[in-house]
């Protein structure tokens, strides 16, 4: 069924469930593991089958994903955080096998989204209910890299720094914490610039937010006309480079006023191209994962994925 908005809604019964779940998020750690298996037993009770699949260290998500679909699962779920999510959905991309997500680390922005919750055993709930919904993503392409995909955002600048120089273990501690900690040592470094050509214009930038959600962390929405069933991204660039500035601008997103705050550019597009003078390393994050830096392109994948979407999001 194609909606008014493009995307598609597919009629599908959903039988087989595989979960990809990383024993270490922050949400499984401990006695929080009870939360999943009682995600499973909504999952069995409802009448579904459900295969687990743990993943043994970082960069195996995406991996397992391929293993689930190729077992047969008709539903691949990875219950973890956006980092864990962001590695099954490469595993997927292109392919039928319907995907979702159960929230359970350190950051949900995916969840957040979408407005299931961040318990992956109510979620399980929503998810019977849910749509599934073809999607476009977005892709990293960087000249002698693999491409890769995200769903939510990709951040060029200063966050790609923090994310970049962010202390695991203190992450692991602290959980969203450590993001603000790792700010705060940003505090009084030089911001540096770089260009981003959108809609064939070249504009001067410190930090650009190219995203798919209004959701930024969890906690903030820095754009806000923007969904996950539309095919381009809202592209926000930050143009100034001084710390007051960008304390202006963090006070701007608080109080829903940064659309209209000078040194701010926002922009619809499909596809932003992102190069910096050859002496500068201007860092790259995508789903809050650090991927590596500029030169690159980023681009959306349109008809990418299938995924699980509660009704009330998928109707707008």
């Amino acid at each position: 069924m194609e909606t008014p908005t493009g995307f598609q809604i597919i009629s599908h019964p959903l039988h087989r469930i595989g979960i990809i779940y990383n024993p270490f998020a922050g949400g499984l750690k401990g006695s929080k593991r009870a939360r999943l298996d009682a995600a499973i037993e909504v999952f069995e009770k409802a009448g579904r089958q459900v295969e687990l699949f743990a993943t043994p260290g970082p960069n195996k998500a995406g991996e397992l994903a391929r293993k689930a679909a190729h077992a047969g699962c008709d539903l691949v779920l990875a219950a973890g955080g956006d980092g864990t999510i962001n590695e099954a959905i490469n595993g997927l991309v292109g392919s039928k096998v319907i995907f979702g997500a159960l929230p359970a680390g350190t950051a949900n922005v995916l969840a957040n989204e979408l407005g299931l919750s961040n318990r992956p055993d109510r979620a399980a709930s929503q998810l019977l209910y849910a749509v599934p919904t073809r999607i476009s993503l977005g892709a990293y392409d960087r000249p002698g890299h693999a491409r890769r995909h995200f769903a939510l955002m990709a951040g060029i600048g200063l966050d790609a720094r923090i994310v970049y120089e962010l202390d695991l273990n203190l992450k692991a501690r602290l959980g969203k914490l450590a993001y603000w900690h790792g700010g705060f040592k940003q505090l009084g470094r030089p911001i540096p610039q770089f260009t981003i050509r959108v809609n064939g214009e070249s504009h001067s930038a410190s930090f650009a937010l190219i995203t798919r959600v209004r959701n930024y962390g969890g906690d903030f929405q820095i754009a806000r006309r923007i969904r996950l069933t539309d095919s381009d991204f809202e592209i926000v660039v930050f143009q100034n480079r001084e710390w007051r500035d960008y304390l202006r601008f963090v006070g701007a997103v608080v109080t829903n006023r940064l659309y209209s705050t000078p040194g701010v550019a926002i922009y619809r597009a499909t596809e932003a191209m992102v190069i910096c003078p050859e002496d500068t390393r201007i860092y790259v994050q995508t789903d809050g994962e650090a991927v590596g830096g500029i030169p690159a392109t980023i681009l959306t994948v349109p008809d990418a994925l299938t995924l699980l979407i509660p009704k009330q999001y998928a109707a707008g």
